[in-house]
């Protein structure tokens, strides 16, 4: 065959294409085990950042997860135990769903502090989803600390979430007001929640991501409100 002619051109292109994406999901496959278990360690590090427990050196963050999360179970709105594996639950999912019809996942971390109660949260933010994990004291009101991520906010601005200095504003902070659930507030600066619940200030410049995260915490909290209230009894 002539190889300047089109038809050779078009079947060495089509070869190519073949033969290079067959390499490619090849292996995709080969290494997708090690990219799902990268995926659940990340997730279970997050966890733990939760209640600021990070792995020891030399120690595997599986390890330390297994280690500490001494339980975990998925209840729901009502406060009772339901079927299913709470790491397993997609609360991105979940969260679109009404609060009566979710499944939602908890865990019982052990720390140097005691027992903790860890419940994840899914929102959104300006550019794209945030997501999180706030730990509770084990009477279920107070805010033992907090981690927030994000895919794709902007630096200095709202991707500002992610660090210590605004997740630590939530230490201590209270669920409940004399018996009755308020979820945190993240309001703007020198503003507070007229209801009076507890609060945290926003990020300056990233009015809509810190909204989202308010947002978020009222959304994924609130149906664990019965949960949370069985455990301050």
């Amino acid at each position: 065959m002539n190889k300047q002619s089109t038809a050779y051109t078009i079947i060495y292109i089509v070869l190519l294409v073949v033969v290079v994406g067959t390499a490619l999901t090849a292996t995709s496959l080969a290494l997708r085990d090690r990219q799902n278990e990268n995926i659940k360690a990340d997730k279970m590090r997050q966890i733990l950042a939760s209640v600021n427990i990070t792995a020891p050196e030399g120690t595997s963050v599986v390890d330390e997860f297994n280690k500490r999360i001494v339980e975990q179970y998925v209840v729901n709105s009502r406060g009772e135990k339901i079927d299913g594996v709470a790491f397993d639950i997609d609360v991105a999912k979940e969260v679109k769903l009404p609060a009566e019809s979710r499944s939602l996942p908890v865990y019982v971390c052990s720390t140097d502090d005691g027992l903790k109660y860890i419940l994840p949260a899914y929102g959104a933010g300006l550019w794209g989803p945030i997501w999180g994990y706030i730990s509770l004291d084990s009477n279920g009101s107070k805010i033992y600390g907090a981690f927030f991520a994000h895919q794709g906010e902007t630096p200095g601005l709202g991707a500002e979430i992610e660090k210590p200095a605004f997740r630590d504003e939530f230490k201590g902070l209270n669920l409940f007001k004399n018996g009755t659930f308020m979820p945190i507030a993240v309001v703007k600066a020198g503003q507070h929640p007229q209801n009076g619940a507890d609060y945290v200030d926003g990020i300056s410049g990233g009015t809509i991501t810190s909204k989202g995260v308010g947002e978020m915490i009222d959304n994924c909290l609130s149906p664990y409100q019965t949960f949370l209230d069985q455990l301050s009894k």
